[in-house]
């Protein structure tokens, strides 16, 4: 029996009970919550659904707990129902219902703990993002490990999800690159306001390599030989580097194509005829101000040429005529103004704000023996991907940045990621896969594998303590899973696999799983055998979703 089954079974109770009594059988909610207790002691599961509605019945609220507790006792797969406190109602499940988990993980596999919460949502997912003007920095690595493990999450959940990369290609910042490729092809310091790493040096040389006359040409011409080759140098690096980290993309979007297809003039003319931009100070603004934002924001500027945010509504709505209904943008911590900046042209646009969704992360910092490290010469003073990568590793890397809320600032520490010791998160989660990869090949010497005749399987003999926490521990997946994806948070999953990791260990150290010496096999070593591969496919579940290795071996 599952979290969600027990929940269904409680309010499915609860409605008989009301109705007995006739009490108002609306006043239940549409769904129950359903807890594990901190003390086991407590039971497997409580719930606190009597002191929820008691209120609204005009019932005290241990009655309330006490008939739900009448009611549930003479149920399939509940063992007891105890009252406590003021009203809460603790269960105990039966070792044969609870071991269904085991059942349903082993026969749905790879898919155990999927949902369809998302079902039916075109999902536009957009994440790194990063200028291709320098390799990318740990901001933009840890949206390239969140971003990619939250579009996992919600696939799981039955969204369909397009992994897009908005390629700024256009504005002052690439100006600036190609300005500090020329001086480096010459020779020369950097610009004042330029790029600085011996990596310009590379893409300087390789422009030369194939444009040889490029530093003699005209100054124009010159920079768009510079532009053209040393961005798309720039940027496949970058690609490459994303894809060594294990995440891809389906769409590259340019930036650039908005302005030459006219699109960005277009929303510009369309704005002004529906009253929402005006002109003042020589500039075209947004009355960003009626839909929520803190102040009016510039659209064309004084010179004539768009701002930012012009591209930026041409792009939403780009998004919108491809058929997405839920866009969502995993932005910098430089970026909060973007929250209401972008949902305010969502309304300008005459769009529903809520298609529109900003997720912003915080800064992310290397530090060994709790110091800042400045690793690469070839990159000035900024820690790049493959710094973090080069030191810890993709498996390291990819968990140290999703298993923290993106609302956090992180500290990398490179002597806790590299330590292959139980205070790693990541070595503990994997060591666990391996250590039932392991015991999986031994039972096989031994002959025994987990049946696949339902018949042969006798799961009520998992009545151990710790077999019942690592069952229920397993039960909560779906949840966890379900919960990641509502709330954006793939660090859910990692905190999780943590919990799961050291409950199978607790149970490892308890339950003996294979005979030893001249013991014959029993139904019990078959079911704990069972309770291993269920535990197995739920990390390799996990951390698949958040593209860190299930190793068989360490």
């Amino acid at each position: 029996m599952t979290p969600a089954a027990l929940a269904d079974l409680v309010r499915s109770v609860a409605s008989d009970v009301l109705t007995s009594r006739d009490l108002d059988v609306s006043a239940l909610p549409p769904s129950v919550s359903i807890e594990r207790p901190r003390n086991p002691e407590h039971g497997d599961y409580a719930t606190n659904l009597a002191l929820q509605v008691a209120k609204k019945l005009g019932v005290p609220p241990r009655d309330l707990a006490n008939w739900l507790a009448e009611g549930l006792a003479g149920q399939d797969g509940i063992s007891g129902a105890e009252v406590a406190g003021p009203g809460f109602l603790n269960l105990r499940i039966a070792a044969a219902a609870q071991g269904d988990i085991v059942r349903q993980v082993l026969a749905q596999g790879e898919t155990y703990g999927h949902g369809d919460l998302m079902a039916g949502r075109k999902i536009n997912l957009e994440f790194v993002s990063a200028n291709p003007t320098g390799p990318l920095h740990l901001g933009g690595t840890r949206w390239a490990a969140a971003g990619d493990a939250l579009g996992r999450v919600l696939s799981a959940q039955g969204g369909d999800v397009t992994r897009e990369y908005y390629f700024n290609d256009a504005g002052a910042q690439i100006d600036r690159f190609v300005r500090s490729l020329i001086a480096s092809a010459k020779g020369e310091p950097p610009p004042e306001d330029g790029y600085a790493g011996s990596y310009l040096s590379d893409v300087a040389a390789e422009v030369l390599r194939r444009e040889p006359s490029a530093l003699s040409l005209p100054a124009e011409e010159s920079a768009e030989v510079f532009r053209k080759i040393g961005v798309n140098l720039m940027f496949d690096e970058i690609k490459a580097d994303l894809h060594n980290f294990r995440t891809d993309f389906d769409v590259f979007f340019h930036e650039d194509s908005l302005h030459k297809s006219g699109s960005v003039e277009q929303l510009v003319e369309q704005l002004k005829e529906k009253d929402h931009l005006y002109f003042a100070d020589g500039a075209w603004w947004l009355r960003t101000t009626e839909f929520g934002d803190d102040k009016d924001r510039v659209v064309i500027k004084k010179d004539g040429l768009p701002a930012y945010i012009a591209g930026d509504i041409a792009y939403f709505a780009d998004k919108r005529g491809r058929g997405f209904d839920l866009c969502i943008y995993m932005l910098g911590a430089d970026h909060h103004g973007y929250i209401a900046r972008l949902k305010s042209a969502a309304a300008a646009l005459d769009d529903d704000p809520a298609t529109v969704e900003v997720l912003i992360g915080q800064m992310v910092n290397l530090v060994s023996d709790g110091k800042p490290l400045r690793m690469s010469k070839r990159n000035g003073t900024i820690v790049t991907m493959n710094d973090l990568v080069d030191a810890v590793g993709v498996d390291a890397a990819r968990y140290a940045l999703v298993r923290s809320s993106a609302n956090a600032t992180i500290d990398i520490d490179l002597n806790l990621w590299t330590r292959r010791t139980s205070d790693n998160p990541v070595f503990y989660v994997q060591y666990a896969h391996a250590r039932l990869a392991s015991l999986t090949r031994n039972a096989a010497d031994l002959g025994l594998t987990v049946p696949t005749e339902d018949t042969e399987l006798d799961l009520g003999l998992l009545t151990h303590q710790r077999e019942g926490e690592l069952i229920r521990t397993i039960g909560q997946y779906a949840e966890v899973l379900r919960t990641a994806a509502e709330l954006r948070e793939p660090h859910r999953i990692a905190r999780y696999l943590e919990e799961l990791a050291g409950a199978y260990h607790k149970f490892y150290d308890a339950c003996r799983v294979l005979p030893q010496g001249d013991e014959e096999p029993t139904p019990l070593h078959t079911a704990r055998l069972a309770l291993c591969a269920a535990t197995r496919q739920v990390l390799a579940n996990g951390l698949g979703l958040l593209a860190v290795d299930a190793p068989e071996r360490m």
